[in-house]
C-alpha cells in the first residue's frame, strides 16, 4: 500500500468518526503538515469521496459520500492484506535468522516491548525456546505476562541470546546495550535488511 493510499484511508477514517473536525486538529492527529492535510482533503473532495458543507463562517462539516464509503472499504481491505503479508514475510525472515542465531542456544531474552517484540515473543515460543527475560531501558510493567526489567539488570539474568526487538535507532540501541554490559556475542540485532548476527567465532 503506497503512502497516498494510506493517507487517504487515515483521512477517511478520521472524517467518518468526527464530521466537524478542523483541519488543524486533523493534521495534528495524523502527524501531517497543515498544508498537506488541506491538499489531501481537497483531492478527496474533488474525487467525490468527501462532501464539505459550510455551516458557519469558521465551521465546516465533512461527510463521506457513497463513493467515499466504498473507497474506504477498499483501502481498509488493501491495508489489512498489506499488513498480513508484511507480518508473514517478517515472521519467515525472523524465523530463518533466529534458527541460525540460536542453533545451539536454548534461553533467550528480548529487548523491547513494541509490535516487533510481540512477533519475536511468538516465534520464541513457537521454536520451543525458553524466554528468560524482557528488557527496556528503564523497565516497567509487564509484557505479555512477563515483568519488564531495566536493561541495567541484565547481568542478574541468565540468557544465551538477547534479541533486540526495537526497530528505531539501531546504533543508539547497540551502544546502550554495550554500556549496560551486554556482551557483543549475545546480541542479535534486527535491521531492515537481513538480520546482522553478532556471534563469536
Amino acid at each position: 500500500m503506497d503512502v497516498e493510499s494510506r493517507r487517504d484511508l487515515q483521512l477517511l477514517e478520521a472524517l467518518e468518526q468526527e464530521a466537524t473536525i478542523t483541519q488543524r486538529t486533523l493534521a495534528s492527529r495524523l502527524g501531517m503538515a497543515l498544508g498537506l492535510t488541506n491538499l489531501y482533503l481537497k483531492r478527496l473532495i474533488r474525487k467525490g469521496y468527501v462532501k464539505c458543507v459550510t455551516v458557519s463562517p469558521n465551521r465546516l462539516v465533512y461527510s463521506l459520500t457513497p463513493r467515499g464509503v466504498a473507497r474506504k472499504a477498499r483501502l481498509t481491505y488493501e491495508f489489512m492484506k498489506y499488513s498480513l503479508d508484511f507480518y508473514r514475510d517478517a515472521r519467515q525472515h525472523l524465523r530463518r535468522s533466529l534458527s541460525v542465531a540460536v542453533a545451539r542456544q536454548k534461553s533467550v531474552a528480548i529487548y523491547g516491548t513494541g509490535d516487533a517484540a510481540e512477533l519475536v515473543f511468538l516465534l520464541v515460543r513457537d521454536m520451543g525456546l525458553e524466554l528468560t527475560a524482557v528488557f527496556t531501558p528503564e523497565g516497567n510493567g509487564r509484557f505479555l505476562g512477563l515483568p519488564v526489567l531495566p536493561i541495567a539488570d541484565q547481568g542478574t539474568v541468565t540468557y544465551d541470546v538477547l534479541i533486540v526487538a526495537v526497530l528505531e535507532r539501531p546504533a543508539g540501541t547497540a551502544r546502550l546495550l554495550r554500556q549496560s554490559g551486554v556482551p557483543d556475542e549475545k546480541i542479535l540485532m534486527p535491521h531492515r535488511r537481513p538480520l546482522k548476527l553478532h556471534r563469536s567465532a
